[in-house]
């Protein structure tokens, strides 16, 4: 068995993602690779993508998810379209089923570039995010940062998009808030036995709204399709919007935006965004040393 296998750096409104191609292989990108190829600037990423063949019928690949510490993830929406892309323009087809350990993914490639993938129906039960207190109802759980008289972050919408999110609404820009303090602290609250993802969300409008992510086991991240789509659904949930929204995410670069609908014949969340390709290359899904396509003829010279 080949000691390497092909990869693709690609990103989603930012969101770092690595695309390894696993296929024909009964081993798995390992936690120390991750680790190791997070570590190198070149190769830093928010999330692995990692393609295997196919464990369920009717499905194209079953799709492994690493974080960037080596934890696994069980949703990425941004590395989803990522992944589709990197396969439509493989295969020349448009549309993939894909397994996930949350579930099963569909996802269609649109003639103008973008990418959409229906991410699932959202659940809100509070023992299936899961939380270590019971709520009925958790669209506004009991969580503050900052003095009781004065919160600067209080009243999160607490829910699960395929891995534990909280929503904290803010009245004034996401980027003002001190998110890289803030994250860690409430990414690992006692509330959050699987931990969570933490978003700082505006509504701008009953159309539109702001988000940034501290995202689980990767850190302060440029996008996170998963909590895009939290965000959406909770603030529809909750009356602040309807139930398709425009997602402008502050920290993406460039900047950009996701559409999502919460579609109400199903309850199933959509997302649609673009991915972009970077570069490939090759990689020790074991150890996680690497190089680039362009970089490996200079080797060999």
């Amino acid at each position: 068995m080949n000691a390497t296998v092909e990869f693709a750096r690609m990103n989603g409104l930012g969101n770092k993602i690595l695309v390894v191609d696993m296929r024909g292989r009964p081993d798995k990108v390992t936690p120390a690779a991750a680790v190791a190829l997070n570590a190198d600037p070149e190769t830093e990423f928010d999330q692995i993508m990692a393609i295997h063949d196919p464990k369920a019928d009717g499905t194209d690949a079953f799709v492994d998810i690493l974080n960037s510490d080596g934890s696994k993830a069980q949703a990425c929406g941004n590395g989803t379209r990522c992944v589709v892309q990197a396969l439509a323009a493989e295969t020349g087809r448009k549309a993939f089923t894909f397994q996930t350990v949350a579930g099963i993914l569909n996802a269609v490639e649109h003639e103008d570039g973008t990418i959409s993938v229906d991410m699932g129906k959202p659940v809100f039960d509070w023992d299936k995010i899961p939380l270590a207190e019971e709520f009925h109802d958790t669209s506004r759980i009991e969580m503050q940062i900052g003095p009781i008289d004065n919160p600067v972050l209080h009243s999160p919408s607490a829910m699960s998009m395929g891995n534990p999110h909280a929503i904290f609404w803010v009245d004034k820009d996401v980027m003002s808030y001190d998110l890289a303090r803030f994250g860690p602290l409430l990414e690992n609250h006692p509330m959050f036995p699987e931990r969570a993802n933490i978003t700082l969300a505006q509504v701008t409008s009953p159309t539109s709204m702001t988000t940034r992510t501290w995202e689980r086991g990767a850190g302060l991240t440029l996008a996170c399709g998963s909590a895009a789509c939290s965000a959406a659904v909770s603030a529809a949930r909750t009356g602040r919007t309807g139930r398709k929204v425009t997602i402008n995410v502050a920290s993406a670069k460039p900047p950009g935006t996701l559409s999502i609908e919460w579609r109400e014949r199903d309850d199933h969340v959509i997302m649609t965004g673009p991915a972009e390709w970077e570069w490939s290359g090759r990689l020790d899904p074991s150890t996680g040393l690497w190089s680039r396509d362009a970089d490996r003829g200079a080797e060999a010279q």
